[in-house]
């Protein structure tokens, strides 16, 4: 019989006998691969929608916002200018509607469409005196629809329709580059440059906001479509002038005249924030899932380790090399990892369109998310990193096992010293025993403390999320919905509870398997006299004693990897009572999980455990 088939034939049978153990390890993997795949999917998915909503609006190439109408003659004229339109005048205002405020920018149109930009309208009509249109993500934040009444500066208007732009961001992302995208002399509502929305009215409408309390602002926005929108960038960069430097020993700095431009392909990326956001989500959640992963392997691979110790030896007895066992070990996960990046795959693929919505800034499905051959080599990638990082050292340590050693198949017994056995005399008798637990498989304890770190780093990171969010949002517009954050705590409710499940099959694994490699120590102290409940709450204590320090990393690792994973800089550390209870649900979550294959464990008959030792 070959090397290759007998590593095949004893792979194969340990899959025959330990099923449930193999879904387990396929699961687990798979849940990190799906979320990956999900995330690497979303590439580029805006490109299509952002494109049909450029075409049905004939949306310019480069959007020049002015000081004076005097600028315009000179970018209209400018080589590479197909067509334009305006320049309108901008006002910015404060809308009120039910209760809720916000900042906007009103830009003054025609009530005849416009040669470059014009806004698709959705639902209604376009502007007419005494009409206002809200672009459609900034309404849906608002929540007024076609026929309400809002106040802009005082001033009653009824919304007469709802229309998307390819022109300017939508809400909140609008002045998302603060002054590179909005002009920095048009004031802006409350100073809060994150929160403004745009709307249309007649150039009456928008010109009669201004007051003594509100003045004018003088600002314009001139739409540019160019010959080779390929050139947009280039066009603005060549007509761009930088803002004057202070001068003199007063440090006197002239104002800012402009013009500053925005590109379609600048545009573009503000309205890809939506699900770029999603992925930033994705993508560390992903992370934490494979650390998961491979802790779970791990428990998996220890515990099949701990119980074939002996066939193990029995193989190196008939002359099986170290080579072969640590090929049996790795081929098998190696094969359970493909499969789970298979089914990752596809999970991953079927769920990623669920997620891929553009927001109601865009017209047009997103169409197919991208499943390239980069995705795929990525994906399987990381499986078979998290099966190899999980398995390489105990098939290694299985391979270097004696012969002798192997077929003792003793667990490590722990150091008896006299300070040590004088204090744990003092101990109750299931914390005695679930410190000697820990003490014989320190590495089981390990990963235990590992996966519970893991897992409390993620509710830390959903912790701190929610924090910054609510001290953001008491800043931001009153009463306004935010559809970036909205997709956000989506995206934290798949991860969390995927990462909860993980955690939970990893703790009642580990429990089980704790159980099983103390059945002798447990039927050596019910010998003894210890009762099954001091034992059961012996092996719970096993798996909460490495729990405890796990979780307490978890809380700044947490807040490390949402500061990591926040562009935005903004990082509040969660109140300290969240993170108390964060730390103690988890803990006792652990004690819950781990009570029933503890309870089963202990109750096993002590006769037959001692009988079958002996034979």
């Amino acid at each position: 019989m070959g090397r290759a088939f007998l590593v095949y034939r004893l792979a194969v049978r340990d899959l025959r006998h330990h099923a449930a153990q193999a879904v387990l390890l396929v699961v687990a993997i798979a849940a990190a691969t799906a979320t990956l795949t999900m995330a690497l999917s979303m590439n580029g998915v805006t490109s299509q929608p952002y494109s049909a909503t450029k075409a049905a609006t004939d949306g310019p190439d480069v959007v020049a916002y002015l000081t004076s109408t005097g600028q315009a003659k000179a970018l209209v004229h400018a080589p590479g200018v197909a067509s334009s339109s305006g320049p309108y005048p901008v006002v910015g205002a404060t809308i009120r509607f039910d209760g809720r405020t916000a900042g906007v920018f009103a830009q003054g149109r025609n009530q005849e469409p416009a040669a470059v930009d014009r806004p698709d309208v959705t639902a209604g009509s376009w502007v007419r005196p005494g009409g206002v249109v809200l672009e459609r993500t900034f309404a849906e934040a608002l929540g007024a629809q076609v026929g309400d009444v809002v106040t802009l500066n005082g001033q009653r208007f009824t919304v007469a329709g709802i229309a998307v732009t390819a022109a300017q961001a939508p809400y909140p992302n609008l002045c998302y580059f603060t002054a590179s995208s909005c002009p920095p002399w048009l004031t802006v509502p409350g100073g809060d440059w994150r929160n403004v929305g745009v709307i249309w009215m007649t150039e009456g409408g928008a010109l009669g906001l201004a007051s003594k309390a509100n003045p004018l602002t003088t600002t314009y926005v001139l739409n540019l479509k160019l010959g080779n929108p390929a050139e947009a960038d280039a066009f603005a960069q060549q007509r761009f002038v930088p803002p004057p430097q202070p001068s003199g020993s007063s440090g006197f700095t002239p104002p800012y005249l402009g013009p500053m431009y925005s590109t379609w392909d600048g545009i573009a990326s503000a309205d890809a924030l939506l699900v770029q956001d999603a992925q930033s989500v994705l993508e560390p959640g992903a992370l934490l899932l494979a650390l998961l992963a491979i802790a779970s392997v791990t428990v998996l691979v220890g515990r099949r380790l701990s119980e074939y110790a002996r066939r193990v030896g029995l193989l190196k007895a008939v002359g099986g090399t170290p080579g072969t066992v640590a090929a049996m070990f790795l081929a098998e996960n190696l094969a359970l990892a493909l499969l789970a990046a298979v089914v990752g795959l596809i999970a991953g693929s079927l769920a990623a369109p669920l997620l891929t919505d553009p927001g109601a800034a865009l017209v047009g499905a997103p169409g197919a998310p991208s499943l390239t051959a980069v995705t795929v080599a990525k994906v399987a990638g990381v499986a078979l990193a998290v099966a190899l990082a999980a398995t390489l050292v105990p098939a290694i340590r299985a391979a270097r096992t004696s012969t002798v050693s192997a077929l003792a198949d003793a667990a490590r017994p722990p150091r008896r010293r006299s300070a040590l056995i004088a204090l744990s005399a003092r101990l109750p008798v299931p914390l005695l025993l679930g410190l000697r637990l820990v003490a014989r498989r320190p590495r089981r304890a390990l990963l235990g403390a590992a996966s519970i770190a893991v897992t409390v780093t993620g509710i830390v990171a959903v912790l701190a999320f929610h924090a910054t969010v609510d001290l953001r949002i008491s800043g931001a517009a009153r009463g306004l919905a935010n559809p970036v954050i909205d997709r956000d705590v989506q995206m934290l409710q798949i991860l969390t509870v995927v990462l909860v499940t993980l955690a939970v099959l990893n703790a009642v694994f580990a429990a089980w398997a704790t159980a099983l490699d103390a059945r002798r120590v447990s039927a050596l102290a019910r010998a003894l006299g210890a009762s099954p409940r001091q034992l059961s709450a012996g092996i719970s204590a096993a798996q909460v004693i490495p729990a405890l320090p796990g979780a307490l990393l978890g809380v700044p690792l947490g807040i490390g990897l949402f500061a990591a994973a926040n562009h935005a800089g903004i990082v509040t550390v969660p109140p300290a009572s969240w993170l108390a209870a964060a730390v103690l649900g988890t803990l006792l979550a652990v004690t819950v999980l781990v009570n029933i294959p503890a309870r089963i464990g202990a109750r096993s008959p002590v006769s037959e455990i001692l009988s079958a030792d002996t034979a």
